[in-house]
């Protein structure tokens, strides 16, 4: 699975995998439990984790930036539940983190959502789409 495929659905708990998506909504598969549901565009909103981006006091980042300073940090991962512990995690892996401006709910849902990702091995990498090499004869 790659992470581009990976989306947030408004409404619904945790990360889904984008498995393919219809004129009214989407079909999308659960990381946590592996369900495979229809979720209505009239109902809710989607997300790709690839195009959410985080405030910093410098320039704003994609997400998958602080995930990948996650990743490499020796830090223990706080409880999802701790406010004070995740705002102390994140100013020793992403110091520039612009707490004002990142809300609680948002730095919880990094905590989860990273361990979601990391309990389904997925690289915290966006890779291009495979293009074709056309060659002339």
């Amino acid at each position: 699975m790659e992470y581009r495929r990976i989306i947030s659905v408004t409404g619904l708990s945790g990360l889904f995998e984008l498995v393919g998506s219809k004129n009214d909504g989407a079909i999308v598969k659960s990381l946590e439990d592996g369900k495979i549901k229809f979720a209505s565009s009239r109902q809710h909103n989607f997300s790709h984790l690839e195009s959410i981006e985080v405030y910093t006091t410098e320039d704003n980042v994609n997400l998958i930036e602080v995930f990948q300073a996650m990743d490499k940090s020796s830090e223990i991962l706080p409880s999802d539940k701790d406010v004070d512990a995740i705002k102390a995690y994140f100013g020793k892996v992403y110091p520039t983190m612009d707490f004002e401006r990142v809300y609680n709910s948002d730095i919880k849902k990094m905590i989860k959502w990273f361990t979601i990702i990391k309990n389904n091995g997925i690289a915290f990498d966006i890779e291009a789409p495979a293009t074709e090499e056309v060659t002339e004869d």
